[in-house]
């Protein structure tokens, strides 16, 4: 269930912006998400609450809100994620306070979601334009299906449901914003961060603490314009193929 934003959150979030990353398991987001924390001080990270059980390496309130199935379904009921969705038989939603509190620091906020709520905060959120989606995809099927198994985390299995996935998740692709392609890592970090610069440049109406020049912004949007989805019908066919 999607929940409207009301009152204040509706002010914070003209001011702000939402940049959403999605990818098919294996294909580098987590790296790519925290480079861009690294590079960005004032992106703040959208932390998500899963009913899935912690990894051994996974700390409460910082990698996720881990939650009983109960207590999930009661906080959507009331209203309390931005969006929510079931990935492999768990749930995962992303908690509104956290976000609302980030926007009213003056944080944009760098949401690490689906294909299902990154289409959900593009639909929901006004203004629209203020979510920016990125999807990040592997060079190709069997270069993905090579990082999965050179991870040794998984049953072979496993492995297939997360390909089968993969699959469905690359056909969403014309749906989002931009597409970087993590063939080169420094490259598609590179790329993403260039699409943070250019958003943040567009909008700067919307920020008044953010001083681009008129050359600059056009030059940032040159740049990222061959990144734009609706420009990667031939990836998608090469991807594909390349398996």
């Amino acid at each position: 269930m999607i929940q409207f934003p009301q009152g204040l959150e509706n002010r914070l979030f003209e001011k702000g912006l939402l940049f959403v990353l999605s990818a098919p398991s294996g294909a580098g987001k987590t790296t790519v998400f925290h480079r861009l924390l690294d590079r960005f001080q004032d992106l703040a990270p959208s932390i998500s609450a899963t009913t899935r059980p912690p990894r051994p390496e996974e700390q409460e309130g910082v990698h996720y809100y881990f939650m009983t199935p109960q207590a999930f379904e009661s906080q959507e009921k009331e209203g309390e994620f931005l969006e929510s969705a079931t990935v492999y038989t768990h749930r995962y939603g992303t908690p509104r306070g956290r976000v609302v509190q980030q926007l009213s620091r003056g944080f944009d906020v760098l949401f690490d979601v689906d294909w299902q709520g990154a289409q959900a905060l593009k639909v929901t959120w006004e203004p629209s334009d203020h979510v920016i989606t990125i999807c990040l995809l592997p060079p190709s099927l069997a270069a993905l299906e090579a990082r999965l198994v050179g991870r040794g985390t998984d049953r072979p299995s496993v492995i297939q449901a997360r390909m089968a996935s993969a699959r469905h998740e690359i056909a969403q692709m014309n749906h989002y914003d931009y597409v970087v392609v993590n063939d080169h890592l420094p490259q598609a970090v590179e790329e993403a961060a260039l699409i943070v610069q250019a958003e943040r440049a567009q909008k700067t109406a919307f920020r008044a603490a953010v001083d681009f020049s008129p050359e600059k912004e056009k030059a940032l949007l040159a740049k990222v314009a061959p990144l734009r989805g609706h420009r990667q019908a031939a990836l998608y066919q090469k991807i594909l193929q390349n398996h």
